[in-house]
């Protein structure tokens, strides 16, 4: 599994709240409605900004906050087809794998990565490279129940396919 795209770069510790605001959250359970406020608090503009394929590169403990799998649907339903972070929490980070959205951790990788840079992520080969200079970093690659589960789009769809 190999994804290109344009980088939107986001700094430490982006918490559920300011992924998706709680003034929305809790209004409606339409992602698409909900992805219109994506970042809303960090840039009230960036969600109508982000393009399908589009990659955010964040810092340290991205996604700390909320337990519900809101945040990480929303920001797939936004358009973002990856997150390469220096760390997340854990909660964020297994949801983001349920619901399909592929979520790697690489250290420093904001320090090599500018907004408006192209990355490109090889799962199966575990290397984020910016395009754009040419930094290649590594990172290990998902087991092949993870890829299988990233492939299908999700646990649940995942499972599904195991049933057919």
């Amino acid at each position: 599994m190999i994804l290109k795209g344009r980088v939107w770069v986001l700094g430490d510790h982006i918490n559920t709240d300011v992924i998706i605001p709680a003034k929305y959250k809790f209004r409606t359970g339409d992602f698409k409605e909900l992805a219109k406020h994506v970042f809303e608090d960090l840039d009230p503009t960036l969600a109508s900004k982000i393009s399908k394929g589009d990659i955010i590169i964040a810092g340290r403990n991205f996604g700390m906050g909320s337990s519900r799998e809101h945040a990480p649907r929303v920001i797939k339903e936004a358009g973002i087809s990856a997150i390469v972070a220096c760390s997340f929490a854990r909660i964020f980070f297994r949801n983001a794998i349920n619901v399909g959205l592929p979520v790697v951790e690489v250290k420093d990788i904001n320090k090599n990565f500018k907004q408006g840079d192209i990355a490109l992520i090889d799962f199966e080969k575990g290397v984020v490279r910016n395009e754009t200079t040419g930094v290649e970093l590594k990172f290990s690659p998902y087991p092949e129940f993870i890829m299988n589960m990233m492939k299908a789009g999700g646990l649940a769809a995942y499972r599904k396919s195991l049933k057919a």
